[in-house]
């Protein structure tokens, strides 16, 4: 007789393969998954009824921010209660290592602002006992972990590490710079880096650094970046993860070519989502992969699937910096800002650039940012006077009295003291489109949830829980076999993962358990604000309902939507461990 740690018992497998469904047990011993099928004769230490219940393998999230919130919060939460087992570090070419001790102060508040994390809760939350990248790693891998993890070489920090931050933004690297770059990059690869990552949006990127200038990354030479790229195929290991909208698409879309040609790895294409009418804006970029795939060039598709509302005061939000004026109005203190809101020449540069800055927001407004004119406003923070604006749109308000609907946004600020909080409306997403995306193309990828950042704005990390209520359940355009293979296998086999996103016998024990019918995102469009990062600051929350278990490494992490404090996560090196 075999005795097991956990037995989910008489549940309906999805095994992640697009294999057909099956009633059956999974029987884990020792972090694996040992048995799938009926026993009479094995016994287990635990038994979870998973009758009429859905056993699948854990999501593979892999475009996360949770770089600080990791170092507090092991489960990355608000993905770890969303059944997110495995999570991407380092995206979009932004972390903390390297760093010279120096340098750690000015890459936290770099961090306020291109990726919205609290500076007092970094500063409060995070050690900083590294340095270098094998440093890091080594701490990662100490530290206590919930889900997990898996970690880019983040491009920024490295540019900025060998060439200090006005040169990395001013300037290509020299031929030294750029082979000590390489070096970095072989050292952190021999230590278990995935590959690289890089957000390249040109000088007027949509997310600025701290003060206003363009992130490093956005600037970066193409020769720059295909050094890099030629380090991953010397080694023929690693991805790239890439946003890629510096310019004229199809220069972008070239270069993008080049840098798959390059580094003959995975490349995973930042981001693409489906409009609500127009059914070309994700079948051109599909097919344009499709041929590049023909063509030999590894390249995937991260589409953004979630319909997470946000919401935001000109305290904090920083993601309509495709204009410069609105920079410069929406950086430095709240005091300063307050002053800049009424600087006459500055609105006047905000509404002149208006257009030209909706155009470039286009990626964001199909994801979380929305045009302008359709905010609405949502609270006014008591500001009694204001109340009769609630619930209307600034688009409506600026129509009825004569004024751009940029300086209803500013004069709404300015009278609620900077707290009143504007609301991206629902868009409507397209149920249909978005299962023609996912069933259609071979390597479109679901989520890009941004977890960890912009935490006072949205709450991308409810993504999968909306994946398999809305597209499956609610909607029947994608199948349950379907959906988990794009969840956890694929994005698995992306990255690397070595025996995760499926269940088979010898696999990791990385498994959620949950009831289809009950599956919801609680409240289901904007999160409720909780007090629960360190030093006392705020963010969004979406919490679970629906999920029995959430399985990591063969340890219960929640239960009935509770968690258990196990932190059985594990740094994946070269995506194994």
């Amino acid at each position: 007789m075999q005795t097991y740690d956990i037995r989910l018992k008489s549940g309906t497998i999805i095994d992640g393969t697009r294999a057909p469904r099956f009633t059956g047990d999974v029987w884990i011993k020792d972090g694996k998954i040992a048995h799938i099928g009926e026993s009479t004769t094995n016994q287990a230490k635990r038994t979870i009824d998973a009758s009429g219940l859905i056993i699948a393998p854990g999501f593979v999230d892999l475009h996360t921010h949770y770089d600080a919130q990791i170092r507090w919060d092991p489960w990355c939460t608000i993905s770890g209660w969303h059944g997110v087992t495995s999570v991407v570090l380092g995206n979009c070419g932004f972390g903390f290592a390297p760093v010279k001790p120096d340098f750690q102060e000015r890459s936290m508040l770099t961090m306020t602002r291109t990726e919205a994390i609290p500076y007092e809760s970094m500063k409060e939350g995070m050690d900083w006992d590294w340095e270098t990248i094998p440093e890091y790693l080594d701490s990662l891998e100490n530290a206590d972990k919930g889900v997990n993890v898996i970690q880019y070489m983040p491009t920024a920090s490295l540019m900025t590490y060998v060439m200090g931050l006005e040169a990395a933004k001013t300037r290509p690297a020299t031929d030294a710079e750029r082979a000590e770059m390489k070096r970095l990059l072989h050292e952190g690869m021999d230590a278990g880096l995935c590959g690289f990552s890089i957000q390249r949006l040109g000088p007027d990127s949509v997310q600025a650094d701290f003060d206003g200038s363009p992130m490093v990354t956005d600037t970066m030479a193409d020769e720059d970046i295909l050094a890099l790229a030629e380090v991953l195929r010397e080694r023929d290991e690693g991805f790239i993860q890439i946003t890629q909208a510096a310019g004229p698409i199809k220069k972008d879309l070239a270069f993008l070519e080049k840098l798959a040609d390059t580094a003959q790895r995975p490349i995973l294409h930042n981001v693409i989502a489906p409009a609500r009418r127009d059914p070309e804006v994700h079948r051109r970029p599909l097919r344009w992969i499709d041929d590049c795939r023909e063509r030999g060039l590894p390249i995937y598709a991260q589409c953004g699937t979630g319909r997470s509302g946000f919401a935001f005061t000109l305290e904090h939000w920083n993601l309509y910096d495709a204009s410069p004026a609105w920079r410069e109005v929406t950086t430095g203190s709240k005091e300063e800002k307050l002053a800049k809101i009424q600087d006459p020449e500055l609105r006047q540069r905000l509404i002149e650039e208006a257009e030209a800055a909706d155009k470039r927001l286009q990626v964001i407004q199909a994801g979380v940012g929305g045009n302008p004119k359709y905010l609405i406003v949502q609270d006014v923070a008591g500001h009694e006077e204001l109340e009769h604006y609630v619930g209307r749109s600034v688009g409506d308000i600026g129509a009825e009295e004569g004024k751009h609907h940029i300086e209803v946004i500013l004069d709404l600020s300015l009278k609620g003291d900077l707290k009143v909080e504007f609301l991206g409306p629902d868009k409507g997403s397209n149920a249909e489109f978005m299962g023609e995306m996912m069933n259609d193309s071979d390597y479109a990828i679901p989520g890009v949830s941004d977890g960890g950042a912009h935490t006072k704005f949205f709450t991308g990390g409810s993504y999968t829980t909306d994946f398999l209520s809305w597209l499956v359940r609610d909607e029947n355009v994608v199948s349950l076999e379907e959906a988990h293979y794009r969840l956890s296998n694929l994005p698995a086999q992306a990255a690397g993962f070595r025996d995760r996103g499926v269940l088979h016998e010898g696999a990791a024990a990385d498994i959620v358990v949950y009831d289809l019918n009950e599956l919801s995102i609680d409240p289901p469009w904007i999160g409720n604000i909780e007090h629960d990062l360190p030093a006392g600051e705020w963010r969004r929350v979406q919490r679970a309902i629906g999920y029995k278990a959430i399985i990591v490494n063969g340890e219960v992490t929640f239960e009935d939507g509770n968690c258990t404090g196990a932190t059985p996560g594990r740094l994946l090196r070269h995506g194994e461990g």
